[in-house]
């Protein structure tokens, strides 16, 4: 094997990357951010007028399979068409996603609309990851500071996208009716979410093969190293033993990838539901747009990523091993939660009467510890993957990765479904609790999952 090179800095390609993905997560938290709304305003609030229950559980379907998806186009991209021509045919399909959702408000539109987003998104979202990671040689120290960056470029799109699309739905193309109801202009953040897919795809399909040289343009060729190599991939070789114990470690981590993601994407679900009926949003004599809070994550994100990114390189940093990082994420996701109980019981308990309000505070401390929980996982976790799947299955390994957040969509939206018939209280002790747990659990595995994980860390 030939002797990694030091290198200072990052290779140009990942910054588009960055901005290829900055883009898409804006298009993908634009929608998301104002879904479980428009399922549940009336029509005369310009949404579809579901239930609180079965739209938690269209919701939950509809983000999970957003995240079964990568596992075949991960498959098809490795197989057959290369990561490169895959990010290209999901950004389009996600793209006429939204436009659906604009043109047609509609039951018919809104399926139309999520079919094609989750079908895109498959093609998309594994293959771009894949794509940070072969900017860099098997070795290379930089690659989990490469993630950290990268995931800042999720999460700008992320906190970008529901300030503008909460503010054109709630005031721009707002309306009021004689009756006094206030009619959202859902239909615009949908069309504003394709505007920010298009502007990715420009940028990816212009500067690729300046930036990124032949790195995923032929299946099964996935370069160590896409500016320094030619070396293609000998695909037929059988799997080491090594490899496939790495495989198993994959397969571990994903299991407790998804108690931590069922427990996360509440925000989009049980807490944005939450929010919008007892917490009480107004901050100097405006009401705070309900679509603005999912925004307070990825602000946090963008604000902490650069700190973690320079921890995990230092001294100490190098010294922590993956499943202690995501372990101690998981605990402190369940922490989070801990503060969403204070909301409640600020309430007096699980009480109807939405002019009874929970401070603002504990939802923002909420969101502040969820943020350190992903940080300690999420980039580290996309990050080990593409150090422990064999170069000739990396993007379906990916998709084996994003599949849990499938798994724990569908849990999720069970779980915000139940909040009606349960109660918030026990909804977020349960969670709390079970993360928790399950954290512990992980890091005391560390010894064993390091010794299926070969030497990587």
């Amino acid at each position: 094997m030939t002797e990694v090179k030091r290198k200072k800095g990052h290779p140009k390609g990942l910054y588009l990357l960055f901005f290829t993905e900055m883009w898409e997560r804006f298009s993908y938290y634009g929608m998301r951010g104002i879904l479980i709304l428009y399922l549940t305003k009336t029509y005369f609030e310009g949404g579809l007028n579901i239930s609180a229950q079965n739209a938690s559980l269209i919701y939950g379907f509809f983000t999970g399979f957003v995240y079964f998806t990568p596992l075949i186009g991960g498959w098809i991209a490795d197989k057959y068409i290369g990561q490169r021509h895959a990010i290209t045919i999901g950004g389009i399909t996600m793209m006429l996603g939204q436009l659906s959702l604009f043109a047609f408000n509609t039951h018919a539109g809104l399926y139309t609309g999520l079919g094609l987003l989750i079908i895109g998104n498959g093609f998309f979202k594994p293959n771009i990851s894949t794509l940070v990671g072969g900017l860099y040689a098997d070795g290379d120290e930089r690659r989990d500071s490469a993630f950290s960056i990268f995931y800042m470029g999720i999460n700008l799109g992320a906190f970008m996208a529901p300030l503008l699309i909460g503010y054109l739905t709630d005031n721009l193309f707002s309306s009021t009716h004689e009756t006094g109801v206030i009619s959202y202009g859902y239909r615009y953040g949908f069309l504003a979410a394709a505007i920010g897919m298009f502007f990715g795809q420009l940028l990816f399909n212009t500067l690729a093969k300046k930036y990124l040289g032949n790195l995923g343009s032929r299946p099964g060729a996935l370069q160590a190293s896409a500016l320094s190599t030619d070396e293609v991939v000998d695909t037929k070789k059988p799997l080491t033993k090594e490899e496939r114990q790495r495989i198993v470690a994959i397969f571990i981590i994903f299991v407790f990838a998804i108690f931590f993601w069922a427990g996360f994407e509440q925000a989009g679900s049980s807490l944005s539901l939450y929010t919008d009926r007892y917490v009480d949003r107004v901050v100097f004599g405006y009401e705070i747009p309900t679509a603005w809070f999912q925004s307070v994550n990825p602000l946090f994100i963008v604000t902490l990523a650069p700190l973690f990114g320079m921890f995990w390189v230092s001294k100490i940093g190098k010294k922590i091993s993956t499943p202690i990082k995501m372990g101690a994420g998981m605990i402190i996701l369940g922490v989070g939660f801990m503060f969403m109980l204070a909301a409640v019981a600020q309430r007096g308990g699980d009480i109807d009467d939405i002019t009874v309000k929970a401070s603002l505070i504990w939802l923002v401390l909420t969101y502040l510890f969820h943020t350190l929980g992903e940080l300690c996982l999420s980039p580290v976790g996309l990050s080990v993957v593409t150090k422990l799947s064999p170069p000739k299955l990396a993007s379906v390994l990916m998709g084996v990765w994003l599949l849990s957040s499938f798994v724990a969509n569908i849990v999720g939206g069970f779980l915000a479904s139940s909040v009606e018939s349960m109660g918030a209280g026990k909804i977020f002790l349960y969670v709390a609790l079970f993360v928790i747990f399950c954290g512990i659990v992980l890091i005391s595995l560390n010894k064993f999952m390091l010794k299926l994980m070969n030497g990587v860390r």
